[in-house]
């Protein structure tokens, strides 16, 4: 007959104290910045509480569950569905950690711009705020500025908040967090992409400097240098041009790695200096004379390019 007293067996035996021991026992390492799957399990006015594994659920506060803001976070968070969390505090005393979806989307949103920037891709900035120094707004949540400079319309800002302008990166540092973008160099690229070498274009006179003139082809700038202007010696650029005239250029050379444009119009004259004597009356016939140019240029036997000519100076307009 056995002993009702005998120990029971070790199965019998594991009480909720061993039990709790062998929590204590078990490590759970969650760290700052440890990318984690958890499930939502519930829901509350200040944030959404997520099974991760550990002792205690963790806590993903409201302001963390997106880059914007958040009115309805059943539906970012709904519950019995898994997602991936990055850690952004560690266990308190009670065993919770802090989770955020915020930071892994802004960690993503870095990313794409980052390989957008490299590769020359443009964005879309929709503005926000304005002030002194040019617009804001954001891009893929990130915040975002262009500066006043890098504007196509540089004079009433105001009326440009609400719009979606479209622009390209000039500095991404997500270090200091700072993203500023070009409007300006955006268009620029657009306009030199649908201009090609050979074609005659009619343009503005945006700046004179002592080397050539600079000319807006409908936002893209090239230079017409001063030995590209007459086959005889241009004393003043100033006497034969002015900043807002009108001209016909012919476009010599686009360089895409340096992001400008040569330009053109010692061909359209009938003899060297002719652009100097009479310059609107040449501009006037600009299309045959070009036409002309070619033709003679195809009847010609090929000649190797002067190189003194086409030098350029490495200032460009600003």
């Amino acid at each position: 007959m056995s002993d009702s007293t005998s120990v029971p067996n070790s199965s019998q035996a594991f009480s909720m104290a061993d039990f709790e021991n062998a929590l204590q026992e078990y490590d759970y390492e969650f760290t700052r910045g440890q990318k984690i799957q958890g499930t939502v399990v519930e829901l509350t006015s200040e944030g959404a509480y997520i099974d991760i594994g550990g002792k205690s659920p963790a806590f993903v506060p409201t302001n963390e569950a997106a880059l914007g803001f958040v009115n309805n976070l059943a539906a970012i968070l709904p519950i019995g569905e898994t997602k991936e969390f990055l850690i952004i505090r560690e266990q308190d005393d009670d065993g919770q950690v802090t989770l955020s979806l915020r930071q892994l989307a802004l960690d993503r949103a870095w990313a794409d711009i980052k390989e957008m920037a490299e590769t020359g891709k443009s964005t879309q900035l929709r503005v926000t705020g304005v002030n002194k120094g040019g617009v804001m707004g954001e891009v893929a949540g990130l915040k975002a500025f262009i500066p006043r400079s890098h504007l196509q319309q540089r004079d009433s800002l105001d009326s440009l908040v609400g719009q979606l302008l479209t622009a390209t990166f000039l500095e991404v540092n997500q270090e200091n967090r700072k993203l500023v973008l070009s409007q300006r160099d955006a268009m620029r690229a657009v306009a030199m992409n649908s201009i090609e070498e050979g074609v005659l274009m009619p343009g503005k006179v945006v700046n004179i400097k002592p080397y050539g003139v600079f000319v807006d082809l409908d936002g893209a700038t090239g230079l017409l240098h001063v030995k590209e202007i007459s086959g005889a010696r241009v004393e003043s650029l100033n006497n034969l041009f002015e900043v807002g005239q009108k001209i016909k250029v012919v476009i010599k050379q686009i360089d895409e790695h340096q992001n400008r444009m040569s330009l053109s119009i010692k061909a359209l004259e009938s003899y060297p200096g002719e652009n100097i004597e009479k310059l609107e009356e040449v501009m006037a016939d600009a299309e045959s004379r070009w036409e002309q140019a070619q033709r003679r240029n195809t009847d010609a036997p090929s000649a190797p390019e002067n190189s003194e000519n086409s030098e350029q100076p490495e200032e460009v307009e600003k």
